[in-house]
């Protein structure tokens, strides 16, 4: 997400009306509003949205972003959407609390706080906290005190989502909290773990709501000249990726299904890199590569100097590969140049579980998939920033040893790891299916509403009780 530059003056404006604004808010409607929510609904007794004022900034495509908005509302809650292009507005279903910004990335900052001050806002919920508008947003709801809700894709998708307040991902909570102190928190709890998804709940709808969102962006979007994607691609090359990726998706599984048999009937030993979208937040803020590329250059070296000359090297795609980055030829061209030619496989999305069952190591920068290996018990090795990357049970030996012969994770940390995650900010549900939806609002909205973050609710032993999964189709 980004918008054209605005000038020196025009920058210098912006600044000092936010710090006018910034001055009032946190020194008089902050405090009074705090102080006017029940005291029950600040300590987990009566769960209620009284006196608290929802502001929505993007979120994941389709229709979500209303529907909790609606069920905020159901629970005593004022809410309100900022649109900053046309499928914005398409998938928020109430004009009259709908504001569109139509200014710069320059303003931003500015308007921001004027909204706040305007309707007197308590809380922000976003989708994603890297894009320059949300990172914007949640460096000012800071400053001023604000609940900042975030939500994002589960860290052990497809059949959860991760809600966490302040930030996810890089920025998350647990990025500083060690296993130790999960473990303490489990004290409160003695659910038994799920088994991992293997099948990903809700990706045809994932893809359609991608395209429908860049097709009114790309031909509805006259009023918000200043827009521009936060993504390299211009909205038009998005749309027709995700066309070609939503009318290829058959045939890519029947290729997909054909290179999966090979590998898993080859008779060799494998390793497992899994890739991620070049495009995305966690690739691109939390991670010390600027391309994909990069990445796969130094797994092969890797491999072909640490690895035994009859083990195989297997890339597996993200399932929402669209082809802006030509992975498969550069993986050949790799394999020439440091002789691993026949010794080195892609595979287009689909199924990890399959690929799991024979593996020896997997590898990734910081891929949630991740989490389907460290639950197998399979030696890992992460390049980027995780939630994940725990000493406990991801590797920190140098990438050649680790492929020559891995140590095996410690896998009972892993499980209280993955418990921790299943009883705090990992939900049931999809944001895409309207099954997936309506079990997602089962139990956030309750979760938005609390005082508590999801890890404090756990520590102080408030936090809702969690039911096994259901097939989410």
């Amino acid at each position: 997400m980004g918008f054209t530059s605005a000038g020196a003056g025009e920058l210098q404006e912006s600044a000092g009306l936010y710090r006018r604004i910034h001055h009032i808010f946190t020194t008089v409607s902050v405090y009074e509003r705090v102080k006017s929510i029940p005291t029950s609904a600040r300590h987990m007794g009566k769960i209620t949205g009284d006196n608290r004022v929802f502001l929505f900034l993007q979120g994941p495509h389709g229709p979500f972003f209303h529907l909790l908005g609606k069920m905020l509302e159901r629970a005593g809650a004022s809410v309100w959407r900022v649109g900053f292009n046309a499928g914005d507005r398409a998938f928020w279903f109430s004009p009259k609390s709908y504001v569109p910004y139509r200014g710069t990335l320059a303003q931003w900052d500015a308007r921001f706080a004027e909204i706040v001050a305007e309707k007197g806002v308590t809380d922000i919920v976003l989708y994603g906290d890297t894009r320059p508008i949300h990172a914007q947003a949640v460096a000012a709801a800071k400053a001023l005190g604000l609940g900042i809700h975030v939500f994002e894709e589960g860290y052990m998708r497809p059949y959860w989502v991760t809600y966490e307040r302040g930030g996810s991902n890089g920025n998350s909570r647990l990025m500083k909290m060690s296993l130790n102190e999960m473990q303490a928190g489990l004290a409160h709890t003695d659910m038994d773990t799920p088994l991992p998804p293997a099948r990903w709940g809700d990706t045809r709808q994932h893809v359609f709501y991608g395209a429908l969102y860049h097709w009114f962006v790309m031909f509805r979007n006259g009023q918000y000249r200043n827009f521009q994607p936060h993504r390299a691609l211009s909205v038009t090359k998005e749309f027709q990726l995700y066309l070609k990726r939503l009318l290829l998706m058959p045939f890519q599984a029947l290729e997909r299904g054909v290179a999966t048999w090979r590998i898993r009937h080859g008779g060799f030993p494998y390793h497992l890199a899994l890739l991620q979208l070049e495009h995305d937040s966690s690739f691109q803020m939390h991670s010390p590569f600027n391309t994909m590329t990069e990445f796969l250059e130094v797994v092969m070296r890797g491999f072909a100097e640490g690895a035994p000359k009859h083990h195989h090297l297997v890339f597996k795609a993200h399932p929402l590969e669209d082809g802006r980055v030509p992975l498969r030829r550069e993986i050949k061209r790799l394999a020439r140049e440091l002789g691993l030619r026949g010794r080195v496989h892609y595979v287009r999305g689909g199924k990890l579980a399959a690929l799991l069952s024979d593996v020896r190591s997997a590898v990734t920068v910081n891929s949630t998939a991740a989490q389907q290996v460290l639950w197998r018990g399979i030696p890992l090795k992460v390049f980027g920033r995780a939630v994940y990357d725990k000493p406990e049970f991801v590797s920190t030996e140098p990438l050649a040893t680790f492929f020559s012969a891995a140590k095996r994770p410690d896998h009972k940390a892993y499980q209280d790891y993955r418990r921790y995650l299943l009883e705090t900010s990992q939900v049931p549900g999809g944001f895409y299916s309207s099954r997936g939806r309506h079990q997602l609002m089962r139990m956030v909205v309750d979760m938005m509403l609390t005082a508590d973050d999801p890890y404090e609710a756990l520590e102080a032993g408030t936090a809702a009780p969690r039911q096994q999964l259901r097939l989410v189709q």
